[in-house]
């Protein structure tokens, strides 16, 4: 593994935006970065970002088959408590589940290990799966990359594919907070996914969606709502008003993926499976053994983009960010130090296509804590 740089595409930022990329900068500052990759060897990719991630997933799987069945350990993990049967019988009716990311600390010399698990909404899809094998198909091509060179992506293929077992049979909405660039783009990509797999489409704003006489959510034509793949998170729909309307097999993702979503699934995973060498040792923050962990992070469980981090060297605070998840429950984590190059620090997300490890797309700060202007950087597998 190691951080190289060359020339950028001079034409990169057109063909961003003529394929709607328009979020390539985010919050005034640059977000995709064409002038450097990570690189690997096939053999880093298959033995230790592949083959681990699907071995996680499984464990993962597990885990929600256990806590869907256990009223005390979804309490454990701040699931209200009037949602319970939902997680439930979501898992026993198998809804389908489409994509998710891991995010892993991994330095090329020992094991990837697990940071979080980005089950329920996950960003950098599109840059994932498309724009960076364009990048690679280019750099290529103006000789800046070898002949030869691959990439870890399958992820396009297979995302038509998992479309492809939703039957068509109705309209398959996509919902998301339309004023926000990077999750309108995501959707539409994935929406595009769902139209080469057969599926009839449309696309509304998450705060159209309303709920008719009988309970079923419509959209803003009055047609009811049948199967919906939604960016916003679990957590936060089991607590708006509407929540008594939530039923299986509506949402994309289900809601049991609210389980794997949900950080608190660190030391859960911990406690079954000590030691195992991709997980790091993990305690609710509540727990003595937490305070036993010198070099740590802290997090609270519904976090995203690095919101509320504190990280601890020693036992002293080091780094810590801001956020809106200052009041809720928290889990730590011991500290696994991210590959660094060129004062950046980078986190591998190993993408989950359903039950598949499917791509890789890597995310670097200038902040051990990855936050929400964090740069997307291509990767590619050197022969």
């Amino acid at each position: 593994m190691d951080r190289i740089t060359l020339p950028e595409r001079p034409d990169w930022r057109e063909k961003a935006r003529a394929v709607g990329f328009g979020f390539h900068e985010m919050y005034g500052e640059p977000y995709w970065v064409d002038d450097a990759a990570y690189t690997f060897s096939l053999a880093e990719i298959e033995d230790e970002i592949e083959a681990p991630s699907e071995a996680l997933h499984e464990l993962c799987m597990d885990l929600v088959a256990e806590v869907a069945e256990s009223p005390a350990l979804l309490s454990r993990m701040a699931i209200p408590e009037a949602r319970h049967a939902l997680i439930r019988d979501s898992w026993h009716a198998g809804d389908r589940h489409l994509y998710g990311r891991f995010d892993l600390a991994y330095d090329g010399l020992g094991h990837a290990k697990l940071l979080e698990y980005n089950a329920d909404t996950p960003t950098s899809i599109f840059e994932a799966a498309f724009f960076q094998y364009n990048w690679m198909v280019d750099q290529t091509e103006l000789g800046a990359l070898p002949e030869g060179c691959d990439q870890f992506n399958m992820l396009q293929e297979s995302l038509v594919e998992a479309f492809a077992t939703f039957p068509p049979d109705r309209i398959l909405h996509f919902s998301c907070w339309m004023a926000n660039d990077e999750d309108r783009g995501t959707c539409t990509y994935l929406m595009d996914c769902a139209v080469q797999a057969g599926h009839e489409v449309d696309m509304l704003d998450i705060q159209a969606i309303g709920v008719d006489a009988q309970g079923r959510f419509v959209d803003t034509h009055e047609r009811t709502i049948d199967r919906c793949f939604k960016l916003y998170p679990w957590e936060d729909m089991l607590r708006e008003p509407f929540a008594q309307y939530l039923r299986p097999g509506v949402f994309i993702e289900p809601a049991w993926k609210s389980v794997l979503s949900n950080k608190a699934i660190l030391p859960l995973l911990w406690e079954r499976h000590e030691g195992h060498p991709n997980l790091l040792p993990a305690y609710f923050a509540n727990d003595p053994r937490a305070e036993r962990l010198a070099d740590a992070v802290i997090k609270p469980v519904f976090s995203r983009e690095g919101e509320n981090v504190v990280l601890r060297r020693r036992g002293e605070t080091v780094e810590e960010s801001e956020g809106d998840y200052g009041d809720e429950p928290r889990v730590a984590q011991a500290y696994a130090p991210l590959f660094a190059r060129a004062g950046m620090h980078a986190v591998l997300g190993s993408w989950m296509i359903g039950d598949r490890a499917a791509g890789l797309g890597m995310r670097e700060d200038g902040s051990r804590i990855t936050r929400n202007l964090s740069r997307f950087v291509p990767h590619v597998i050197v022969p």
